[in-house]
């Protein structure tokens, strides 16, 4: 009854009238940049963290929230009417989605794509307002080594999941530890990195480098591949769906929220695994199997489930913990640093009125969304048509206006221009922008509780292990490690693979194993999709029944 009295006050606070407008505004610009491609959530709530430093923190995260919701729900937009993802979560949706709009059938595909997304998040919500208390009750009890396990473990799976080279993911981590060093030593005082200029003595502002990684370096990336012709867009009437239809999607709705909020709970999870399993599992399960790469509802339905409840999920250990497990999820942790606020298992107690007005919102957020999008989905479509100068133009003016006013100062321009060209030069290169995002927010964090740990143990090592916990966490990350020599090892053992032989892909499913084809900035177990918000890589399915190849935003450009 605790839940549901919070969630009732939660409900109180999100009904205000200016909280409903900056629900609406998010909920809105959210869908229009899931519908651009190589935007995305996580740049967005990036060039508005400066704009809302004048906002109530609870409006603030009210209207971040409608953004990320708003994403997942506009990356569906692109992916059926152009074969072209909006967001890595829905790559898999323009499998089949993209099929169905050829046929004549794009209304239907956007219809239960928005009605499962409304479906997803409002179960995924639900489970949220319930198991995240639990697990704040759980982390309260919880001293300094095992915090520091818990965050070592987010940090190795992030860079080691979301990543095709495990060399290039802990590469963007340890960058994003040394930026997240720059500063005054918290208990010496000692300045480290700042180079002699007293600028960096306060360390580096979230913000500034935030905007610059994926707003200007995101421009920067799309400008070197820049075509100005706008792609052809599908016609779209207006959405709906036969009662047939409904039939072969509601089961496909709920196998795809049970997928998708459990893999956005865990670290490194993220929406990519939770929708390629449930295409997988829609396919073995349908009654129209022979369907399946011509244009099956259920390939839709499914994974667009999957993805909005793994968004969900994403909010558990944001909330409880104040781990961040994708990028957007990392940039809304940074703008609450931003308003001084520490999430983490105090947030609850702390700050009941913020939490249960944004879990509320999330409600109020879903039912905007699918009244938005079922009749304007035509609309949304010729937004696709925006020549792209124009609007990446735009973009690096926002991103330059806001990181000026963070301080007012010069030098955040010349950090601006500094951390937008590492960020082309990480997509260049192939480095995940996500470990880096991360290091930089959590190495400082993990710094602290290192350093308690030892402190409460007289400097001996063996403080890092006195909670049983840890010690199981500890064991988790040597699994994760581990796990790629130990499975090579029982490959070799019995004779599956040969020197220079590629793994054979899965007649099943026709993907490669892991990591084939993923891009390294953010690609995710064959699926080769990007996290962080930018470019979503090519997807390539050799069955011939599911032959098809959504193009990058880049080669589409």
């Amino acid at each position: 009854m605790d839940v549901l009295n919070a969630l009732a006050d939660g409900f109180v606070t999100a009904a205000t009238p200016i909280n409903l407008l900056y629900a609406v505004i998010g909920v809105l610009l959210g869908t229009a940049v899931g519908v651009l491609p190589g935007l995305g959530p996580a740049m967005t709530i990036a060039l508005l963290l400066p704009v809302t430093f004048a906002l109530e923190p609870t409006s603030a995260f009210i209207m971040f929230a409608g953004i990320y919701y708003g994403g997942m729900y506009g990356g569906s937009t692109t992916s059926i009417l152009l074969n072209t993802p909006g967001e890595s979560a829905t790559v898999v949706t323009a499998i089949e989605g993209h099929k169905m709009a050829k046929a004549g059938r794009a209304a239907q595909a956007l219809a239960t794509a928005a009605i499962g997304s409304f479906v997803a998040g409002t179960i995924g919500t639900a489970l949220l307002a319930f198991f995240a208390p639990v697990v704040v009750r759980f982390a309260i009890a919880l001293g300094a080594p095992s915090y520091l396990a818990i965050m070592l473990l987010a940090l190795v799976a992030v860079t080691a999941v979301l990543g095709s080279s495990r060399v290039r993911g802990f590469s963007s981590l340890a960058l994003g530890l040394g930026i997240g060093l720059v500063g005054l030593d918290p208990v010496t005082g000692q300045a480290r990195l700042t180079f002699g200029e007293p600028q960096l003595a306060d360390g580096i502002d979230i913000v500034v480098m935030v905007v610059a990684i994926f707003a200007v370096g995101e421009a920067l990336w799309v400008a070197a591949h820049l075509r100005r012709s706008s792609a052809a867009v599908i016609p779209v009437g207006r959405p709906w769906m036969s009662k047939k239809d409904w039939g072969r999607s509601w089961k496909p709705w709920l196998r795809g929220t049970a997928l998708g909020f459990p893999f956005g709970a865990l670290p490194a999870g993220g929406a990519e695994i939770p929708t390629f399993l449930s295409y997988v599992t829609e396919k073995r399960l349908s009654k129209h199997p022979e369907e399946f790469g011509h244009g099956a509802i259920e390939g839709v339905a499914g994974p667009e489930a999957a993805n909005n409840a793994s968004a969900a999920g994403t909010l558990v250990p944001m909330l409880a913990l104040g781990l961040p497990t994708n990028a957007t999820a990392a940039v809304m942790l940074a703008a609450f640093i931003q308003f001084n606020i520490q999430p983490g298992p105090l947030l609850f107690e702390r700050e009941p009125e913020l939490v249960w007005g944004l879990i509320a919102s999330l409600f109020i957020g879903n039912a905007l969304l699918m009244l938005i999008n079922l009749p304007l989905a035509p609309a949304w479509a010729k937004l696709l048509q925006i020549p792209r100068p124009y609007l990446y133009a735009g973009i690096l003016f926002f991103a330059t206006l806001g990181a000026y006013s963070v301080n007012m100062q010069w030098f955040d321009l010349l950090l601006l221009l500094v951390f937008g060209l590492l960020g082309l030069l990480m997509r260049r290169y192939g480095l995940p922008v996500l470990p880096l995002i991360i290091g930089v927010i959590i190495g400082p964090l993990a710094e602290g509780k290192l350093r308690q740990a030892l402190q409460l143990s007289a400097g001996s090592p063996s403080g890092l292990f006195d909670e049983p916990l840890a010690l199981v966490v500890y064991g988790i990350i040597a699994i994760i490690l581990a796990w790629p020599f130990l499975a090579a090892g029982v490959r070799r053992a019995r004779g599956t693979t040969s020197p220079g032989v590629p793994p054979a892909t899965d007649r099943e499913t026709g993907v490669a194993p892991a990591g084939i084809g993923a891009r390294a900035d953010g690609g995710t177990a064959g699926i080769g999709a990007q996290a962080d918000g930018g470019t979503a890589a090519r997807v390539e399915l050799t069955d011939e029944s599911l032959e098809s190849t959504p193009t990058t935003p880049t080669e589409q450009r």
